[in-house]
């Protein structure tokens, strides 16, 4: 039987051409394309928008200088005030919750998870307005330290219930030897989960956590739904008042970049958390 052998075109003893770009080629040509476009989207940019009237607008010098020192000492005050409490309320709520989700009796995990699905399934402003409106006027119930436990409490219980799954799913990363090895040393279920897995599983849920600091302090902004006064006003509202007063924007500008003065370092500060855990692994 004789064989057929194909021979490779080109010159005797060289290989093959190779047709087509390689896939880093094809790479750095896409890459090349996306900046390329980019830049004319900022050329064109830069050369259509009327600069003159975004400074007047947007930033002008004179309604900044009007907005001091009050969007500190008021406005900017009122928002970390609010956040902190309400974070204070729900760190403290989320954790107790967690703590009855993952407990043995059985009816502390269904009331653990009928507040975990309740709370995660009502707007923040919701829970905020039945706090501040409905109970006052259902119950006569008043609120200590008035605007400020209203915010503490309704905003509190939001982010509570997401807390409590950040809490819970921290703790069940913790392993189940460490438990067994307190139990080994004669520590009890409930002395091992607050002195052995709780440490654990807060180092391992502090970048979510942080992120939820993060939405509260923008969620700070609901607070205005309660007729809040000029000294507890927060800063959306703050900017949105002396905007619609001055007839311009730069006051809710210069409230925006308050927020960024906060939730940048934050957001900075997660992603080097979440980093640092990655190494960690």
């Amino acid at each position: 039987m004789s064989t057929t052998t194909v021979e490779p075109s080109g010159p005797a003893g060289t290989p093959p051409e190779r047709t087509g770009l390689s896939p880093r080629k094809r790479r750095r040509i896409s890459l090349g394309i996306q900046y390329a476009i980019g830049l004319v989207v900022l050329v064109a940019l830069v050369i259509v928008i009327d600069w003159g009237q975004v400074g007047e607008h947007f930033f002008d010098p004179d309604e900044i200088v009007k907005l001091f020192p009050n969007i500190f000492l008021i406005a900017m005050k009122n928002t970390v005030i609010y956040t902190v409490s309400a974070y204070v309320v729900g760190f403290a709520l989320g954790l107790v919750v967690a703590l009855m989700r993952l407990s043995s009796v059985k009816i502390y995990r269904w009331i653990a998870l009928v507040y975990v699905e309740i709370f995660r399934g009502l707007p923040a402003l919701l829970v905020l307005m039945i706090i501040g409106f409905g109970l006052p006027m259902a119950l006569g119930v008043q609120m200590p330290f008035d605007i400020y436990g209203k915010v503490a409490i309704g905003l509190g219980l939001a982010a509570s219930a997401y807390m409590a799954e950040t809490f819970r799913a921290g703790i069940e990363a913790v392993p189940k030897g460490q438990v067994e090895a307190a139990r080994s040393l004669g520590m009890s279920q409930s002395r091992a989960m607050v002195t052995i897995v709780v440490p654990q599983a807060l180092r391992i849920v502090i970048p979510p956590l942080t992120n939820e600091l993060v939405l509260l302090f923008k969620d700070s902004s609901l607070v205005s739904a309660l007729g809040i006064t000029a000294a507890t006003v927060e800063l959306t509202k703050f900017g949105s008042d002396m905007g619609i007063t001055a007839g311009d924007t730069t006051p809710m500008i210069v409230a925006g970049m308050s927020y960024l003065v906060i939730t940048v370092p934050l957001g900075i500060a997660v992603r080097k958390l979440e980093a640092r855990q990655r190494k960690g692994r």
